[in-house]
Protein backbone atom coordinates (compact mmCIF):
# COMPACT_ATOMS: atom_id res chain seq x y z
CA UNK A 1 0.00 0.00 0.00
CA UNK A 2 1.28 4.00 -0.83
CA UNK A 3 2.45 5.54 1.62
CA UNK A 4 -0.07 8.46 2.19
CA UNK A 5 0.86 11.61 1.30
CA UNK A 6 0.70 15.02 3.28
CA UNK A 7 2.02 18.52 2.40
CA UNK A 8 3.83 20.36 4.73
CA UNK A 9 2.12 22.96 6.19
CA UNK A 10 4.44 26.39 5.08
CA UNK A 11 3.72 24.57 0.86
CA UNK A 12 0.22 24.72 1.82
CA UNK A 13 0.12 28.15 2.77
CA UNK A 14 2.39 29.49 -0.25
CA UNK A 15 -0.14 27.72 -2.51
CA UNK A 16 -2.81 29.91 -0.76
CA UNK A 17 -1.50 33.03 -1.43
CA UNK A 18 -0.98 32.10 -5.24
CA UNK A 19 -3.09 33.78 -7.65
CA UNK A 20 -4.61 31.38 -9.06
CA UNK A 21 -6.84 27.81 -8.53
CA UNK A 22 -4.16 25.09 -7.53
CA UNK A 23 -4.88 21.23 -6.98
CA UNK A 24 -1.71 18.57 -6.27
CA UNK A 25 -1.92 15.82 -7.47
CA UNK A 26 -0.24 12.27 -5.89
CA UNK A 27 1.05 9.31 -8.09
CA UNK A 28 -2.25 8.05 -8.95
CA UNK A 29 -3.33 10.91 -10.01
CA UNK A 30 -4.90 11.53 -6.14
CA UNK A 31 -5.82 14.53 -5.20
CA UNK A 32 -4.17 15.66 -2.18
CA UNK A 33 -4.75 19.25 -2.09
CA UNK A 34 -7.27 21.89 -3.90
CA UNK A 35 -8.20 25.50 -3.45
CA UNK A 36 -11.40 26.76 -2.19
CA UNK A 37 -12.48 27.69 -5.61
CA UNK A 38 -11.76 24.63 -6.94
CA UNK A 39 -15.19 23.76 -6.04
CA UNK A 40 -16.87 26.07 -8.63
CA UNK A 41 -15.57 23.78 -11.49
CA UNK A 42 -16.62 20.48 -10.85
CA UNK A 43 -14.01 19.16 -11.84
CA UNK A 44 -13.30 16.69 -8.56
CA UNK A 45 -14.85 13.64 -7.10
CA UNK A 46 -14.06 11.75 -4.19
CA UNK A 47 -10.72 12.63 -4.38
CA UNK A 48 -10.16 12.23 -8.22
CA UNK A 49 -9.76 14.43 -10.68
CA UNK A 50 -12.11 13.99 -13.77
CA UNK A 51 -11.40 16.38 -16.39
CA UNK A 52 -9.92 14.49 -19.19
CA UNK A 53 -7.85 17.34 -21.04
CA UNK A 54 -6.86 18.20 -17.59
CA UNK A 55 -5.53 14.65 -17.31
CA UNK A 56 -3.78 14.29 -20.58
CA UNK A 57 -1.62 17.40 -19.72
CA UNK A 58 -0.95 15.60 -16.19
CA UNK A 59 0.34 12.68 -18.00
CA UNK A 60 2.39 14.54 -20.44
CA UNK A 61 4.78 16.37 -17.21
CA UNK A 62 5.11 12.56 -16.16
CA UNK A 63 6.42 11.53 -19.23
CA UNK A 64 8.66 14.52 -20.19
CA UNK A 65 9.18 15.99 -16.62
CA UNK A 66 8.54 19.20 -17.85
CA UNK A 67 5.50 22.03 -17.40
CA UNK A 68 2.86 22.17 -19.64
CA UNK A 69 0.63 24.92 -20.95
CA UNK A 70 -3.12 24.97 -22.44
CA UNK A 71 -5.93 26.99 -22.48
CA UNK A 72 -9.49 25.41 -22.32
CA UNK A 73 -13.46 25.87 -21.64
CA UNK A 74 -14.94 24.23 -18.58
CA UNK A 75 -18.71 24.68 -18.57
CA UNK A 76 -19.93 26.40 -15.52
CA UNK A 77 -22.65 23.69 -14.76
CA UNK A 78 -24.31 20.72 -16.65
CA UNK A 79 -26.60 22.77 -18.36
CA UNK A 80 -26.50 26.16 -20.21
CA UNK A 81 -24.21 28.25 -22.50
CA UNK A 82 -22.13 29.98 -19.67
CA UNK A 83 -18.31 28.80 -19.69
CA UNK A 84 -15.15 29.44 -17.79
CA UNK A 85 -12.30 30.30 -20.14
CA UNK A 86 -8.83 28.61 -18.66
CA UNK A 87 -5.37 29.07 -18.94
CA UNK A 88 -3.72 25.55 -17.28
CA UNK A 89 -0.10 25.40 -16.14
CA UNK A 90 0.97 21.93 -15.06
CA UNK A 91 4.42 21.36 -13.55
CA UNK A 92 6.37 18.80 -11.58
CA UNK A 93 6.87 19.12 -8.29
CA UNK A 94 9.60 17.82 -5.60
CA UNK A 95 10.88 14.38 -6.25
CA UNK A 96 7.73 12.57 -4.76
CA UNK A 97 5.70 12.16 -7.69
CA UNK A 98 3.83 15.03 -7.10
CA UNK A 99 2.13 17.38 -10.07
CA UNK A 100 1.04 20.47 -9.59
CA UNK A 101 -2.12 22.29 -11.84
CA UNK A 102 -2.49 25.91 -11.61
CA UNK A 103 -5.81 26.99 -12.97
CA UNK A 104 -5.90 31.01 -13.96
CA UNK A 105 -9.79 32.03 -14.92
CA UNK A 106 -10.00 35.18 -17.47
CA UNK A 107 -13.64 34.56 -18.40
CA UNK A 108 -14.53 38.11 -17.76
CA UNK A 109 -11.69 39.41 -18.78
CA UNK A 110 -11.81 37.78 -22.48
CA UNK A 111 -15.26 39.27 -22.78
CA UNK A 112 -15.62 42.34 -21.34
CA UNK A 113 -14.07 44.50 -24.50
CA UNK A 114 -17.16 43.45 -27.28
CA UNK A 115 -19.79 43.32 -23.85
CA UNK A 116 -18.57 47.16 -23.30
CA UNK A 117 -19.24 48.25 -26.56
CA UNK A 118 -22.49 46.52 -27.46
CA UNK A 119 -23.40 48.17 -24.26
CA UNK A 120 -22.31 51.57 -24.57
CA UNK A 121 -24.05 51.54 -28.22
CA UNK A 122 -27.51 50.45 -26.73
CA UNK A 123 -27.19 52.81 -23.51
CA UNK A 124 -27.04 55.85 -25.49
CA UNK A 125 -29.91 54.96 -27.53
CA UNK A 126 -32.16 53.87 -24.55
CA UNK A 127 -30.99 57.26 -21.98
CA UNK A 128 -32.14 59.89 -25.31
CA UNK A 129 -35.84 58.63 -24.75
CA UNK A 130 -36.62 59.49 -21.35
CA UNK A 131 -34.47 62.40 -21.24
CA UNK A 132 -35.62 63.97 -24.37
CA UNK A 133 -39.79 63.19 -22.77
CA UNK A 134 -38.17 65.34 -19.99
CA UNK A 135 -36.74 68.38 -21.75
CA UNK A 136 -40.33 68.83 -24.12
CA UNK A 137 -42.53 68.46 -20.83
CA UNK A 138 -40.48 71.11 -19.29
CA UNK A 139 -40.76 73.27 -22.22
CA UNK A 140 -44.63 72.86 -21.59
CA UNK A 141 -44.76 73.11 -18.72
CA UNK A 142 -43.33 76.84 -19.32
CA UNK A 143 -45.84 77.41 -21.78
CA UNK A 144 -49.06 76.31 -19.69
CA UNK A 145 -47.74 78.86 -16.63
CA UNK A 146 -51.56 80.16 -16.85
CA UNK A 147 -53.08 76.33 -16.95
CA UNK A 148 -52.64 75.37 -14.04
CA UNK A 149 -54.98 72.20 -14.80
CA UNK A 150 -51.97 71.83 -17.90
CA UNK A 151 -49.10 71.74 -15.14
CA UNK A 152 -50.45 69.05 -13.05
CA UNK A 153 -50.80 67.34 -15.84
CA UNK A 154 -47.15 67.69 -17.40
CA UNK A 155 -45.88 67.43 -14.01
CA UNK A 156 -47.36 64.14 -13.86
CA UNK A 157 -46.19 63.01 -16.81
CA UNK A 158 -42.54 64.13 -15.89
CA UNK A 159 -42.95 62.21 -12.61
CA UNK A 160 -43.40 58.87 -14.56
CA UNK A 161 -40.59 59.47 -16.88
CA UNK A 162 -38.22 60.52 -14.51
CA UNK A 163 -39.25 57.27 -12.63
CA UNK A 164 -38.51 55.15 -15.73
CA UNK A 165 -34.90 57.06 -16.13
CA UNK A 166 -33.85 56.40 -12.58
CA UNK A 167 -35.34 52.56 -13.08
CA UNK A 168 -33.43 52.44 -16.10
CA UNK A 169 -30.36 53.34 -14.80
CA UNK A 170 -30.39 51.19 -11.72
CA UNK A 171 -31.02 48.14 -14.11
CA UNK A 172 -28.07 49.37 -16.36
CA UNK A 173 -25.93 49.56 -12.85
CA UNK A 174 -26.94 45.77 -12.21
CA UNK A 175 -26.37 44.46 -15.68
CA UNK A 176 -23.19 46.27 -15.32
CA UNK A 177 -22.09 44.76 -12.73
CA UNK A 178 -23.00 41.59 -13.31
CA UNK A 179 -21.08 41.32 -16.08
CA UNK A 180 -17.54 42.81 -14.60
CA UNK A 181 -18.48 39.98 -11.40
CA UNK A 182 -18.14 35.90 -11.50
CA UNK A 183 -20.45 35.06 -8.57
CA UNK A 184 -18.31 31.40 -8.70
CA UNK A 185 -14.98 33.12 -7.95
CA UNK A 186 -16.35 33.69 -4.22
CA UNK A 187 -19.37 31.48 -3.91
CA UNK A 188 -21.36 30.64 -0.85
CA UNK A 189 -24.00 28.02 -0.23
CA UNK A 190 -27.40 28.87 0.21
CA UNK A 191 -30.82 27.37 0.44
CA UNK A 192 -32.95 27.91 -2.80
CA UNK A 193 -36.36 28.10 -1.07
CA UNK A 194 -35.25 30.52 1.66
CA UNK A 195 -34.39 33.06 -1.58
CA UNK A 196 -37.69 32.08 -3.71
CA UNK A 197 -39.53 32.95 -0.26
CA UNK A 198 -37.61 36.24 0.12
CA UNK A 199 -38.16 37.22 -3.31
CA UNK A 200 -42.23 36.35 -3.07
CA UNK A 201 -42.06 39.03 0.17
CA UNK A 202 -40.66 41.63 -1.84
CA UNK A 203 -43.47 41.68 -4.58
CA UNK A 204 -46.32 41.39 -2.04
CA UNK A 205 -46.94 44.85 -2.24
CA UNK A 206 -46.89 45.07 -6.05
CA UNK A 207 -49.21 41.86 -6.59
CA UNK A 208 -51.55 43.40 -3.75
CA UNK A 209 -52.30 46.62 -5.81
CA UNK A 210 -53.51 44.95 -8.28
CA UNK A 211 -54.99 41.86 -6.83
CA UNK A 212 -53.38 39.16 -8.07
CA UNK A 213 -52.07 35.92 -5.76
CA UNK A 214 -48.91 34.71 -5.58
CA UNK A 215 -49.24 30.75 -5.05
CA UNK A 216 -46.13 28.86 -3.98
CA UNK A 217 -45.20 25.84 -3.69
CA UNK A 218 -42.26 23.67 -2.41
CA UNK A 219 -40.97 20.27 -1.27
CA UNK A 220 -37.64 20.03 -1.54
CA UNK A 221 -34.44 21.08 0.19
CA UNK A 222 -31.71 22.38 -2.73
CA UNK A 223 -28.61 24.03 -2.02
CA UNK A 224 -27.05 26.14 -4.44
CA UNK A 225 -23.78 27.49 -4.78
CA UNK A 226 -22.98 31.12 -5.90
CA UNK A 227 -24.22 35.08 -5.03
CA UNK A 228 -27.11 34.73 -3.28
CA UNK A 229 -27.98 38.27 -3.84
CA UNK A 230 -27.81 37.43 -7.25
CA UNK A 231 -29.86 34.69 -7.48
CA UNK A 232 -32.47 36.96 -5.26
CA UNK A 233 -32.68 40.01 -7.77
CA UNK A 234 -33.33 36.96 -10.87
CA UNK A 235 -36.26 35.23 -9.72
CA UNK A 236 -37.48 38.85 -8.13
CA UNK A 237 -37.75 39.54 -11.99
CA UNK A 238 -38.91 37.30 -13.43
CA UNK A 239 -41.95 37.67 -10.33
CA UNK A 240 -42.37 41.26 -11.07
CA UNK A 241 -42.27 40.48 -14.83
CA UNK A 242 -45.28 37.85 -14.32
CA UNK A 243 -46.99 40.68 -12.29
CA UNK A 244 -46.48 42.95 -14.55
CA UNK A 245 -47.89 41.68 -17.24
CA UNK A 246 -51.05 40.03 -15.80
CA UNK A 247 -54.42 41.30 -15.69
CA UNK A 248 -56.29 42.03 -12.18
CA UNK A 249 -56.98 39.49 -10.38
CA UNK A 250 -55.24 36.76 -11.77
CA UNK A 251 -52.54 34.49 -10.19
CA UNK A 252 -48.79 33.89 -10.40
CA UNK A 253 -47.85 30.79 -9.65
CA UNK A 254 -44.11 30.19 -8.82
CA UNK A 255 -42.66 26.50 -7.88
CA UNK A 256 -39.70 25.14 -6.70
CA UNK A 257 -38.80 21.18 -7.60
CA UNK A 258 -35.54 19.18 -8.10
CA UNK A 259 -35.01 17.22 -11.43
CA UNK A 260 -31.64 15.07 -10.71
CA UNK A 261 -28.82 16.88 -10.34
CA UNK A 262 -30.68 20.11 -11.23
CA UNK A 263 -33.19 22.72 -9.29
CA UNK A 264 -36.09 23.78 -11.20
CA UNK A 265 -37.51 27.12 -10.09
CA UNK A 266 -40.60 27.78 -12.26
CA UNK A 267 -43.04 31.25 -12.20
CA UNK A 268 -45.65 31.04 -14.29
CA UNK A 269 -48.41 33.41 -15.17
CA UNK A 270 -51.77 34.21 -16.85
CA UNK A 271 -50.96 36.97 -18.56
CA UNK A 272 -51.30 38.18 -22.30
CA UNK A 273 -48.48 35.57 -23.45
CA UNK A 274 -45.83 36.04 -26.04
CA UNK A 275 -45.82 36.02 -29.58
CA UNK A 276 -43.96 32.67 -30.86
CA UNK A 277 -41.56 35.58 -33.17
CA UNK A 278 -40.39 37.33 -30.29
CA UNK A 279 -39.61 33.86 -27.99
CA UNK A 280 -36.07 33.87 -29.22
CA UNK A 281 -35.27 37.10 -28.46
CA UNK A 282 -36.45 38.20 -25.55
CA UNK A 283 -33.36 37.75 -23.17
CA UNK A 284 -31.93 40.19 -25.29
CA UNK A 285 -30.72 43.86 -23.71
CA UNK A 286 -33.31 46.43 -24.33
CA UNK A 287 -35.59 43.78 -26.15
CA UNK A 288 -39.44 44.20 -25.88
CA UNK A 289 -42.14 42.33 -27.40
CA UNK A 290 -44.84 45.29 -26.65
CA UNK A 291 -43.15 48.88 -26.89
CA UNK A 292 -46.28 50.45 -25.85
CA UNK A 293 -46.82 48.00 -22.80
CA UNK A 294 -43.37 48.28 -21.87
CA UNK A 295 -43.86 52.09 -21.39
CA UNK A 296 -47.20 51.20 -19.50
CA UNK A 297 -45.51 48.95 -17.17
CA UNK A 298 -42.01 50.97 -17.06
CA UNK A 299 -40.26 47.72 -18.50
CA UNK A 300 -36.96 49.11 -19.09
CA UNK A 301 -36.22 45.77 -21.66
CA UNK A 302 -32.75 45.21 -19.28
CA UNK A 303 -34.72 42.78 -16.33
CA UNK A 304 -35.01 39.35 -18.54
CA UNK A 305 -31.13 40.32 -19.93
CA UNK A 306 -30.50 40.60 -15.52
CA UNK A 307 -32.08 36.94 -15.78
CA UNK A 308 -30.15 35.74 -17.75
CA UNK A 309 -26.52 36.93 -16.94
CA UNK A 310 -27.37 35.28 -13.42
CA UNK A 311 -28.13 31.93 -14.50
CA UNK A 312 -25.76 31.76 -17.07
CA UNK A 313 -22.94 33.08 -14.73
CA UNK A 314 -24.05 30.29 -12.10
CA UNK A 315 -23.36 27.62 -14.65
CA UNK A 316 -27.51 27.14 -14.97
CA UNK A 317 -30.27 28.37 -17.91
CA UNK A 318 -33.65 30.15 -18.21
CA UNK A 319 -36.53 28.90 -20.61
CA UNK A 320 -39.80 30.22 -21.44
CA UNK A 321 -42.81 28.98 -22.47
CA UNK A 322 -45.60 30.89 -23.71
CA UNK A 323 -48.81 31.06 -25.88
CA UNK A 324 -50.56 34.89 -26.56
CA UNK A 325 -54.11 34.65 -24.94
CA UNK A 326 -52.89 32.00 -22.52
CA UNK A 327 -49.78 33.34 -20.09
CA UNK A 328 -45.87 32.19 -19.91
CA UNK A 329 -43.84 30.12 -17.81
CA UNK A 330 -40.01 31.19 -17.08
CA UNK A 331 -38.13 28.13 -15.81
CA UNK A 332 -34.88 28.59 -14.06
CA UNK A 333 -32.68 25.57 -13.73
CA UNK A 334 -29.43 25.76 -11.43
CA UNK A 335 -26.96 22.72 -10.67
CA UNK A 336 -27.01 21.41 -7.05
CA UNK A 337 -24.13 22.08 -4.71
CA UNK A 338 -21.29 19.15 -5.81
CA UNK A 339 -19.39 18.13 -2.52
CA UNK A 340 -16.05 16.72 -3.26
CA UNK A 341 -14.60 16.35 -0.04
CA UNK A 342 -11.76 18.55 -0.17
CA UNK A 343 -11.34 22.26 1.15
CA UNK A 344 -8.97 24.53 0.76
CA UNK A 345 -7.09 24.16 4.13
CA UNK A 346 -7.14 20.10 4.40
CA UNK A 347 -5.67 17.31 2.53
CA UNK A 348 -7.63 14.13 1.31
CA UNK A 349 -5.29 11.90 3.65
CA UNK A 350 -5.48 14.50 6.39
CA UNK A 351 -9.33 14.64 6.60
CA UNK A 352 -9.21 10.52 6.63
CA UNK A 353 -6.88 10.70 9.56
Amino acid sequence: MPTPVSLPRDLKDLLQNVDAETIVLAPGETVVYASGGINTFNIIRDSRLLNEPLLMLVRAVRRSGLKQENTMELPRGPIGAGTHDLLVRVAPMGNEGLVVILIFDDSEMRRLDSIRRDFVANISHELKTPIGALSILSEAVLGASDDPVAITRFATRMQTEAKRLTDLVQEIIDLSRLQDDDPLKDAKTFEISDVVQEAIDQSRLTSGARDIAIVYSSQVEAKIQGDRGQILMAVHNLIENAINYSPNGTRVAVAVRNSGDLCEISISDQGIGIPESDLQRIFERFYRVDPARSRLTGGTGLGLSIVKHVVSNHGGDVSVWSMEGSGSTFTIRLPHMQENGMNSSTTAVEAEQ
